[in-house]
């Protein structure tokens, strides 16, 4: 008797968007934050200087119903927001040089923690990030447009990416 292998489907980990001005940026944000997946998430931000990450971040906070003030934490590296069911973390590494920042700034404890954790320059942080659920590169093209490019690299990235699908 021969048994027929089991095969896992096939899924898509990663989907391409172009956003051909500011409110393509909103329109994904608004979507991004409906997901149910996003109040547990990680999520990496690639691009050169000015692609829009920060702005990315500024739409999906306002989205899920951040109030006042949202600002880049350049120089900060993280800026933490409270929701009443919600805690979000948006970090940003463009200046990070040392390890040790990582550990006396308690980014492992944040990293453990539920709530939604956004990371602009996550590679200037390298081995002491976790693997992010989702990574957007944006890419500012020829017409001031943005081609973002998305990959799951988690169950809650998936989740999150066929929901952006659909």
């Amino acid at each position: 008797m021969s048994t027929v292998p089991h095969h896992l489907p096939i899924v898509e980990t990663h989907l391409d968007l172009l956003w051909a001005d500011e409110a393509g940026t909103t329109a994904f944000a608004d979507k991004l934050a409906a997901q149910p997946d996003i109040r547990h998430a990680f999520i990496a931000l690639h691009g050169d200087l000015g692609a829009g990450k920060t702005t990315l971040v500024r739409h999906l906070l306002r989205a899920l119903g951040v109030q006042g003030r949202i600002k880049s934490p350049t120089y900060a590296v993280v800026e933490p927001y409270e929701l009443p069911a919600l805690n979000i973390w948006h970090f940003d590494f463009y200046r990070f040089s040392d390890p040790r920042e990582w550990e006396d700034a308690g980014f492992r404890d944040i990293f453990a923690s539920p709530g939604l954790k956004l990371a602009e320059w996550p590679t200037n942080a390298g081995a002491l990030l976790p693997t992010p659920d989702l990574s957007i590169t944006l890419n500012t093209m020829h017409d001031e447009s943005r081609q973002a490019t998305l990959l799951a690299s988690t169950a809650v990235g998936q989740r999150l990416l066929t929901g952006l699908a659909t």
